[in-house]
């Protein structure tokens, strides 16, 4: 798992506009906290996302605890996605898993993201995703699936350790981390593990997955 992380990490940041699709990953985690946040019949006011992975979601609700489910939908909700989208992949339902990120960064433009660059990224990546699903030929549409699934399960796993290192110097500046830690006063330290682990729990069910379709060629293979 740690093995394929790593690899798909390198290749990714080195692929020509990776910087790009990294914000799938950004997109899902404001989601993921604006979802909570109307589940709880809060208000999401407005999602920012930014040109270097960065994003912001504001929302206003009426009682204290509700920052805490709130807070720890971001990084717990990159993580099943990345397993969600690997699910589909074993599945053979690539075409769904990119209407699946057509819909979210549509819904997400419409609805959320007021900010010049979010909107324009937003459209660009729904664009773009629409195209490859319908257009694409299989090859190019499997080979753009997979690109966002890593990038999905590479900048799942990375982020929460972002936060673990920032808290450890600076722990009012580890975001859902230093918020949970008002909330509840454990410290954002001990929260940012909870992200860490649930991030590499995902990781290693996601890879699993991977070899699982990898293996079920081979075992086709083999029995003809």
């Amino acid at each position: 798992m740690i093995l394929v992380v790593v690899l798909t990490g390198i290749l990714t940041h080195f692929l020509p506009f990776s910087s790009f699709f990294r914000n799938v990953d950004t997109l899902v985690h404001e989601l993921s906290h604006a979802l909570v946040t109307l589940a709880l019949s809060g208000k999401v006011n407005v999602i920012h996302l930014y040109w270097d992975q960065s994003g912001v979601t504001m929302s206003s609700f009426t009682r204290n605890w509700m920052s805490i489910p709130i807070s720890l939908a971001g990084y717990i909700g990159s993580a099943l996605f990345a397993l969600l989208l690997f699910s589909l992949y074993v599945k053979r339902y690539e075409r769904a898993g990119l209407i699946v990120v057509t819909l979210l960064a549509t819904v997400a433009a419409i609805l959320f993201v007021r900010n010049g660059y979010g909107i324009l990224w937003c459209v660009g990546f729904a664009a773009v995703s629409a195209l490859v699903a319908y257009l694409a030929p299989p090859w190019l549409r499997n080979g753009y699936y997979m690109l966002i699934a890593f990038i999905c399960l590479v900048e799942s796993v990375v982020s929460p350790f972002i936060i673990l290192f920032v808290s450890l110097y600076n722990p009012n500046s580890a975001g859902d981390a230093a918020n949970l830690a008002h909330a509840t006063h454990v410290p954002a330290l001990i929260w940012s593990l909870v992200f860490a682990a649930i991030s590499l729990l995902c990781a290693r069910f996601s890879t699993a997955l991977l070899f699982k379709r990898g293996l079920g060629k081979e075992q086709k293979t083999i029995t003809l």
